[in-house]
């Protein structure tokens, strides 16, 4: 793998669909990824009931930090612990304060919210979860980069915001080059 760092992090009731999209495409571009257990490094039952067995807990994954970029996936019950977290506000905290990546998927800007990180940028989420997201710039589309903050809208959007990554942790030719065998 290569130089470049992410840690996806993982909880109960977590979107599988954009946490394996995520780590499965940075993994492609070469990016070293650690699958973070928010509340341990137990297996996590996802959203739909897939079984995610995490890298390591938070704590231990922390440690091989820091990290280019943080990716938090949806699913509401796991965006629900992702805001209720102090260890993640603390790391998110640390991660927007260096102007690392912050990535949220779907139902986790909630978490962004919660800990007051990122207001008054501009994001987007899941629809349903657009109410609880006062105090940013809310926009409709896909995929949202505003600065060092990368948002997206849900499962269906999971290759583009995944994309957009290796883009930001990269430059085009790699997206591109990550892209294409995948026949995006």
């Amino acid at each position: 793998m290569g130089d470049k760092k992410a840690m996806v992090l993982v909880a109960d009731g977590t979107e599988e669909m954009e946490a394996v999209i995520v780590i499965d495409v940075l993994r492609r571009a070469g990016v070293n990824v650690t699958v973070a257990g928010v509340e341990g490094d137990k297996p996590i039952t996802c959203s739909r009931q897939v079984k995610i067995v995490p890298d390591a807990d938070i704590a231990t994954a922390l440690q091989s930090g820091p990290y280019d970029a943080i990716v938090l996936p949806g699913g509401m019950q796991g965006a629900k612990t992702f805001a209720k977290a102090s260890v993640v506000k603390d790391i998110l905290s640390e991660q927007n304060q260096a102007q690392r990546i912050v990535g949220a998927i779907c139902a986790a800007p909630i978490a962004l919210k919660a800990h007051g990180l990122c207001l008054g940028k501009s994001l987007t989420s899941y629809p349903a979860v657009k109410p609880e997201l006062e105090g940013y710039n809310y926009s409709e589309a896909k995929v949202v980069k505003d600065g060092n903050l990368i948002t997206s809208q849900g499962p269906g959007t999971a290759f583009d915001f995944a994309l957009a990554l290796v883009e930001a942790l990269f430059d085009k030719e790699k997206r591109d080059e990550v892209a294409k065998p995948m026949l995006i």
